[in-house]
């Protein structure tokens, strides 16, 4: 199918306006917490089924695209992340806000996310053969050392070494409670029938950000809240900031890309590791969690290009590679069209315009963000009395709305409880989400590699270092561990050197 007739399916007002509406529903529905990309596109799927299939993809891709920056919004202005990837950009973004800067740090999410859905999106028109058969070269022992790997960013994220690691190990044990899936025994479940199923990342996430700063907002007098500022800013400034940037947003979106692409793993460990890394490059003289735009350019750059990269696996192999592209797997079933590599044969129509109608997506999304922050930025002109009953009441909604589950509203106040007293005695809480995330992922991973090394007869050591790629991956995780230690031990010595001078 050539470039002219591409085009020609792209440029038309039926298109521009499903685009444009598809990502100003996800951005409503990221910001929201606890909804995400995922259950916007779930609610407007049956409209689908009445659109060309290229129009009704570009829809869902549009929610897909608009919800993954959406969560920054609220993130930034009132500390709430509408996802768990939008943590990173509450950890920067809201100090900037509380500084009367919250326009600015609006426009470096909207401009990075901007930059990464470019990076992803490219990726996946120019590479998707490719990747979808390196995604495929990733087993249990691959996906061990890659979910290990991001363990070790919580060295990078955190103060104390000693806090973060009980959050981390905090996080963990969360994600052991429940029904063994391998084993079948049960763990942590005191013959509670609500634990077996487990504890999910959605209320730990609500509870830990959501209404722990509801719980802390409690009570405070106008004077102690954040208030809004009119900042003078241009956007230009920001872009031309970010472009100062190019290489951490590249290797941002890099990484976003490669996680991106592995079934299974989402886009949380590539925006943690994303931020973790900015942590370790960034050269501005602010610190990180004091207001570092490098942390908001590396989590949203990260964050968009996963966007593209999830749907390699999905169009080239007929494998999704996330529960949103899962669920767009599903309305091109009903469409009647067979994923996998005969798509680009059977219907180049619909596989090329989708391809190319993705870069449309960013461009919407890149305008209604740019042109909305003034307008988003007028929640701190709110009272904190009518936002803290108004965010409560969506964040229990989001919670319940995950499994149609009590239990699950009671873990998200129980644990917002816990983490208000945590943000008192200065326990971070990012650590307790990469615990939660990567729990499961490592533990079944490796419970796969010993299963199949016991059927090859060998040590588990031998099959974990049985193919190039895995020992790439080791050497990966050893260079991560001896930067960090050096960082840390940097951070050490300046700290005594200023208590001493």
């Amino acid at each position: 199918m050539d470039i002219v007739s591409i085009l020609l399916n792209l440029f038309t007002p039926s298109v521009f306006l499903v685009v444009f509406a598809g990502v100003l529903v996800g951005i409503v529905v990221g910001a929201i917490p606890g909804l995400n990309g995922a259950i916007g596109i779930s609610l407007l799927l049956p409209l689908t089924f009445t659109m060309e299939p290229q129009t009704g993809l570009l829809l869902l891709g549009g929610i897909y695209m608009g919800g993954m920056y959406g969560g920054s919004i609220t993130a930034i202005l009132i500390n709430v992340p509408g996802d768990v990837v939008a943590a990173p950009v509450a950890m920067e973004g809201y100090p900037l806000t509380q500084q009367g800067r919250a326009k600015e740090a609006l426009y470096y999410s909207i401009f990075s996310s901007m930059f990464g859905g470019f990076i992803g999106v490219l990726v996946l028109i120019l590479f998707t053969p490719p990747l979808a058969r390196f995604a495929l070269q990733f087993g249990p022992a691959e996906m061990f050392f890659v979910s290990l790997s991001g363990l070790i960013i919580v060295g990078a994220l955190s103060g104390s070494v000693l806090k973060a690691a009980f959050a981390v190990l905090l996080g963990l044990f969360i994600s052991t409670v429940g029904v063994d899936l391998i084993t079948g025994s049960e763990r942590f479940t005191f013959d509670n029938i609500d634990l077996r199923s487990g504890i999910s990342v959605v209320p730990v996430v609500l509870g830990l950000f959501c209404f722990a700063e509801m719980f802390l907002n409690i009570g405070k007098k106008p004077g102690e809240q954040v208030q809004y500022r009119d900042q003078t800013i241009s956007r230009m400034t920001v872009v031309k900031d970010i472009l100062k940037q190019r290489f951490l947003v590249w290797k941002s979106g890099l990484i976003g890309t490669v996680v991106g692409l592995l079934p299974g793993v989402g886009t949380t460990l590539a925006v943690f590791m994303s931020y973790g890394d900015a942590k370790r490059v960034s050269r501005r003289n602010i610190p990180f969690e004091q207001g570092n735009p490098d942390g908001i350019i590396a989590a949203e750059s990260a964050n968009n290009a996963t966007v593209g990269s999830s749907m390699v696996p999905l169009l080239a192999l007929g494998v999704p590679g996330s529960p949103t592209s899962a669920i767009i797997a599903g309305a091109l079933v009903i469409h009647g069209i067979v994923l996998g590599p005969s798509l680009f044969v059977s219907r180049p129509d619909i596989a090329f315009t989708f391809l190319y109608g993705m870069l449309l997506t960013v461009v919407a999304m890149t305008i209604i963000g740019a042109v909305g922050i003034k307008y988003f930025s007028y929640i701190l002109k709110i009272k904190m009395e009518y936002i803290v009953p108004t965010v409560l009441v969506f964040a229990l909604f989001g919670a319940y709305s995950l499994r149609n589950s009590l239990f699950d509203v009671f873990i998200a106040i129980l644990l917002g409880i816990v983490g208000a007293i945590f943000k008192k005695i200065h326990v971070p809480l990012a650590p307790i989400i990469i615990g939660v995330v990567l729990g499961p992922l490592i533990e079944t991973n490796l419970a796969r590699a010993m299963r199949i090394a016991s059927a090859r007869n060998m040590p588990l050591w031998e099959y974990l270092m049985a193919t190039p790629l895995s020992k790439g991956l080791v050497a990966l995780v050893v260079i991560m561990l001896i930067v960090v230690i050096r960082m840390r031990h940097k951070e050490k010595v300046a700290a005594k050197g200023v208590k001493n001078a």
